[in-house]
């Protein structure tokens, strides 16, 4: 037959069940579940809690006031309105203008939808373009902020391929130059998408 001591009112099995339930739930039915466990051992039962479950004595007492406020029972909001982990995007300032900076001269778009439009670099490219502006950010937030200024990613139609063309660097080059010289003159600017005929 097992004794359990008052200090330790469960069996270490049912601590670990104890452990794994609290672990499952959101931030505010934690709270409850540990104030509710706490409630029901009565005296020593708040400090006997906190070291089961891994929380401190205050959550487990905030969860206390909770469950007597009619209200706050009543809200079904995890957090309160504006509370919770910003994004990259918010918290870094200058972060979207270094972005457009670095994908500027790598961007086209579709000649039949202007809503459409892409770039050339990869994700890694603008990550370490980025680094550049002295921005440190993931693929991750990259890949946001192109979906953001709703960029797309642009599907290969060819079935084989044709090879690298060894111009090409200098061909994006070259129409970055062409950019710069004309922009700044009042003559009207037409761009043109072709295709090679085979």
């Amino acid at each position: 037959m097992l004794v359990l001591k008052m200090s330790e009112p469960y069996s270490t099995n049912i601590e670990a069940q104890m452990k794994a339930f609290y672990q499952s739930l959101s931030e505010k039915d934690r709270r409850r579940y540990a104030a509710i466990e706490a409630e029901k051992l009565g005296h020593g039962g708040l400090t006997y809690i906190a070291r089961v479950l891994g929380c401190t004595r205050r959550t487990i007492a905030q969860g206390v006031g909770e469950l007597s406020d009619a209200e706050a029972l009543r809200q079904t909001r995890i957090r309160a309105t504006g509370g919770g982990r910003k994004s990259t995007i918010a918290v870094i300032p200058q972060l979207e203008t270094a972005f457009l900076k670095v994908i500027e001269d790598h961007t086209a778009g579709s000649p039949m939808t202007a809503q459409v439009k892409w770039t050339n670099l990869t994700k890694q490219e603008i990550v370490e373009g980025l680094q550049q502006h002295d921005i440190k950010v993931s693929v991750t937030v990259v890949k946001q902020l192109l979906q953001k200024h709703l960029f797309v990613s642009r599907k290969a139609q060819k079935r084989k391929s044709t090879g690298a063309d060894q111009d090409r660097a200098k061909q994006f080059a070259r129409i970055t130059e062409l950019k710069a010289e004309y922009l700044p003159s009042p003559n009207p600017i037409i761009s043109i998408d072709t295709k090679k005929k085979s």
